[in-house]
């Protein structure tokens, strides 16, 4: 059974679109929506104007955020916290897989949300939700810095070591504004923050740790990585172990963001945006074509004058390309990837471009500066 939709109206105007938890943009403003509009958890509710987060609107999305809440203390993912929390609901989520994961900006948006009206408001309960939150990303761990996808540990890819969709990064970023006091976790206990500096700490030595090394040169990172050996691995049958085009550029810009670098977090940082600049692929652009069955496909077009793409997958040791489909046979020939594949899946990355162009050497001056 489908969950239903919220009629919470006021909460529409947060809605226009699902996006990625942490994405910069305008505070959004608060007025009256229409009921009949759809509503759904979006990363808006992160970025409204302060005063809406002492309204009786925001309590009543908190409120039915905590419902959600597992036992373990975490949040499911690709979930609209909400729509009406019954217990068929949850139980759907429970069922479904859903539950208890870092992955898709679930558990750490619902606790930055919280902690935002918990703020606001005074309401000791949406702070203890958060710390419970926080205790669930602490036990979730390995000993080693890096975080499984989903915890308790489930057999798969799951508990690989998680960088797909930034899951490790979102959540190293989280337990570091607690460490460091900031808002909205100021109201952290020390103990809590000592805690999650040990955890940050740890998770970048196991990002250098992971960095794969070809013929000597540090590269980038796999989407995935073993959580005992610590190599690339499987993880969908289309996600092969590779080098990441995607991915990657988020750890990097993690990197970036460490206020006192080490000399092995700063050789990082130069091998990746090293090895990105020699891999783009040149004079294709991505397109879409109309079939003859009235369907749209994504294709690559030849174009001289395209700007730089990158591959999300790129084959160990040869640099090469990869377009894994279900059948996880290697293919490197974007247009033999299946319609489904194609249609569904992002097989290419522009993020490398702003990473290479723009953060790189801001970076560096920064870190001149620091000198």
């Amino acid at each position: 059974m489908p969950l239903r939709r919220n009629p919470i109206p006021f909460l529409v105007v947060f809605c226009a679109a699902l996006v990625g938890f942490g994405q910069p943009g305008p505070a959004p403003a608060v007025p009256a929506a229409s009921a009949a509009e759809p509503v759904r958890w979006s990363s808006r509710l992160l970025r409204a104007q302060p005063a809406w987060y002492a309204s009786a609107e925001a309590c009543a999305a908190a409120d039915n955020v905590l419902r959600y809440q597992s036992r373990e203390g975490a949040w499911p993912k690709n979930t609209d916290l909400l729509a009406p929390a019954s217990d068929a609901a949850l139980a759907e989520v429970q069922l479904g897989g859903k539950a208890n994961t870092i992955d898709n900006g679930a558990t750490t948006a619902p606790m930055q949300f919280l902690a935002l009206v918990g703020n606001a408001t005074g309401e000791t309960k949406y702070h203890a939700a958060v710390l419970r939150g926080l205790d669930y990303l602490l036990a979730a761990q390995y000993p080693n810095g890096g975080f499984p996808q989903f915890y308790p540990l489930r057999k798969g890819y799951y508990s690989r070591i998680t960088y797909n969709d930034g899951a490790m990064v979102n959540t190293l970023e989280v337990l570091r504004e607690v460490a460091q006091g900031r808002a909205p976790f100021a109201f952290i206990d020390a103990a809590h923050r000592a805690r999650a500096a040990d955890a940050v700490a740890r998770g970048i030595d196991c990002i250098v740790k992971t960095q794969i090394v070809q013929d000597g040169k540090l590269t980038v990172w796999c989407a995935q990585h073993d959580e005992t050996t610590l190599a690339p691995a499987w993880a969908r049958a289309y996600e092969p172990p590779s080098l990441s085009g995607s991915e990657s550029v988020g750890i990097v810009r993690f990197l970036m963001s460490v206020e006192k670098p080490s000399p092995a977090i700063i050789a990082a940082i130069e091998g990746a945006v090293t090895w990105f600049r020699a891999v783009p692929i040149s004079g294709q652009a991505q397109s879409r074509v109309r079939r003859d069955d009235g369907r749209d496909e994504r294709v690559l077009v030849p174009d001289p004058s395209a700007p730089p793409i990158w591959a999300r997958f790129y084959e160990l040791g040869t640099n090469r390309p990869l377009y894994m489909d279900r059948d996880s046979k290697p293919n490197y020939d974007y247009a033999k990837v299946s319609y489904e594949r194609r249609s569904g899946y992002g097989y290419h990355t522009t993020g490398p471009a702003d990473l290479i162009k723009r953060d790189h050497p801001a970076w560096r001056e920064r870190l001149a500066s620091a000198r």
